[in-house]
């Protein structure tokens, strides 16, 4: 003996992707721009005097990034790079230097 089940095709499930395609929008637009993620990924090398920022924006969004660079002698100028703008999917390299030794380095983000 056999059983066939026969369903009809409104009654299977969607995924949200896919209910958010046949409906004309998509779930990134559905979330308000304040709560969707943001911020490029970003990885910053110190050699010697030298700083390296390489970051990418995985994000719909722009970020603009600004590399900050705290120089460990008093007497070294700290350095505040300008804001460089990095698109979607897009990669952007940051540098900066000190005369001496570098105290820190950090990227900071603006929408």
């Amino acid at each position: 003996m056999t059983l066939l089940l026969a369903v009809p095709c409104d009654a299977a499930s969607h995924t949200a992707s896919h209910a958010a395609h046949s409906t004309g929008t998509t779930p990134h637009a559905r979330v308000p721009a304040q709560e969707r993620p943001f911020g490029a990924r970003c990885r910053t090398v110190v050699d010697g005097s030298h700083v390296t920022a390489d970051c990418h924006n995985p994000y719909p969004e722009p970020d603009r990034i600004g590399l900050h660079i705290e120089c460990d002698r008093w007497w070294d100028i700290d350095a505040d790079g300008a804001r460089v703008e990095a698109g979607p999917a897009q990669n952007v390299r940051l540098t900066g230097r000190c005369w001496k030794e570098v105290r820190s380095a950090w990227v900071s983000h603006q929408k």
